[in-house]
């Protein structure tokens, strides 16, 4: 969606440059634009109406402010209504409740559901600090019970046993039983999902609720269903009071069509967004943000906040020191550098943060070729000894070739590696003085200016 709509409103941009009023006609042929890509988004026909008539009550006879044209104010109309349309601002979990806080995880099979529970247990004990405790509903398939103890675990969470033989209802309430027992300040619950909606899915999640009374009863959904999440979302409207969203697989090529339908369906807000398969890959919803990047905008905050999450401040300065006492920068830093940026979702993570007018000429052939080129330096600095990591200027004709063949990489490989550290070593020769700490200090103030 992001791609089809920003690339429809440009060219609108352009045709309109020079106008000094937004007109009855222009703006049918902007509607008409994005008509068009909501609904080969697969947003639903109902919510890209009502899209359609608020953007045009608020667009006609508007004048143009400043410097900006009517093709920009245009812009701004749809990218207000956009946010407006998936919920105003960031809607926080609301954990105001006697320990321990209960939430219901409520979706399809296929969803992401058992993921995102240990996604969202990840959260809470990094950005929250509270004690975690998740427990599988789904008794249904054994697979899950398992899958939820392993994702549990790599999210830093406890997890409660449970097996096929037992009931639901027996399961939930020994492990809230459990939790309060043991001082758990949040118990997740993952419940069971069918392929398509039925009565008996519906009535066993209705008892649930009923049993546990929780805070929080998160609907999970698939960003990339499109249209079939509006009739599930509709669903589970009618069977559970919902108090919020989770958009799974939001990096996919739909960039979220759902996120437009599912809001308005359910009244809900949406509350997280599953951005990534990793066990971090979990963000806050931001609706303006969100809109930002479904017209090409770009998620400045987004990315300034990776590169903070992502960058080890302490190896940072420790680098920075280094290069300013003359010892020079070696083929470990620049392993390190390789390594950091990875965690920040590597090139095509923090490409996709990045406004499209800048990133249009990137295409995907050349990131593919990009990440490729990433992976093959960390295989070549791997296959070196320590020794020729800290002193790579003893790699010579007969090392290259040793170093080529535990790589599995030709010799040209070697050199082109070394001539691109050799341009890193430059750069960092120039940031003596503390220039490297002072580029991280200014990213956090670009943050916190862009709030």
């Amino acid at each position: 969606m992001a791609s089809t709509l920003s690339d429809r409103l440009s060219r609108l941009v352009k045709t309109m440059r020079g106008q000094a009023r937004i007109t009855d006609g222009n703006v049918q042929d902007m509607l008409r634009e994005v008509r068009m890509a909501l609904l080969e988004a697969d947003v639903a026909l109902a919510v890209v109406r009502d899209f359609i008539a608020r953007v045009k009550e608020k667009a006609l006879g508007q004048e143009v402010v400043g410097s900006l044209n009517p093709g920009q104010a245009l812009v701004g109309v749809v990218h207000k209504e956009l946010a407006a349309t998936m919920g105003e601002g960031v809607a926080d979990l609301n954990l105001a409740t006697q320990p321990p806080a209960v939430i219901l995880m409520a979706g399809l099979q296929g969803a992401g559901k058992t993921t995102t529970t240990a996604k969202l247990a990840r959260h809470l004990i990094e950005r929250r600090r509270k004690k975690v405790l998740t427990v599988s509903a789904d008794v249904y398939r054994p697979a899950a019970i398992e899958q939820l103890k392993t994702v549990t675990r790599q999210a830093g969470a406890e997890w409660f046993p449970s097996s096929a033989g037992q009931t639901p209802a027996d399961i939930v309430r020994a492990a809230l039983d459990h939790a309060r027992r043991h001082y758990f300040d949040v118990l997740l619950v993952d419940t069971a999902g069918r392929l398509a909606i039925d009565e008996a899915l519906m009535a066993e999640i209705r008892e649930l609720h009923a049993l546990l009374q929780p805070i929080e009863t998160l609907f999970v959904v698939d960003a990339m269903q499109g249209q079939d999440a509006v009739n599930t979302a509709r669903a589970f409207k009618e069977a559970l009071p919902l108090t919020g969203i989770v958009l799974t697989k939001l990096d996919g090529d739909s960039r979220g069509g759902a996120a437009l339908s599912v809001r308005q369906i359910t009244g809900a807000p949406i509350k997280f967004a599953g951005v990534s398969e990793k066990i971090d890959g979990l963000e806050v919803f931001d609706a303006e943000r969100h809109a930002g990047r479904v017209l090409g905008m770009g998620d400045i905050v987004a990315l300034v906040e990776e590169v903070q999450k992502g960058v080890d401040l302490q190896a940072a300065q420790k680098l920075a020191e280094k290069v300013k006492s003359g010892d020079g920068f070696d083929l470990n830093d620049f392993l390190m550098q390789i390594s950091q940026m990875k965690k920040m979702g590597g090139l095509s993570g923090l490409m996709d943060k990045l406004p499209a007018a800048l990133t249009a000429k990137a295409g995907n052939a050349d990131l593919d070729r990009a990440e490729r080129d990433v992976r093959r330096m960390e295989g070549i600095i791997h296959s070196m000894t320590a020794h020729e990591r800290r002193r790579p200027e003893i790699i010579k004709a007969s090392r290259k070739r040793r170093i080529a063949a535990g790589a599995g990489v030709q010799v040209q490989e070697v050199n082109r590696m070394l001539n691109q550290f050799e341009q890193m070593r430059e750069m960092m020769k120039k940031m003596k003085g503390g220039g490297l700490m002072k580029m991280m200090k200014r990213m956090g103030g670009m943050k916190g200016m862009m709030r």
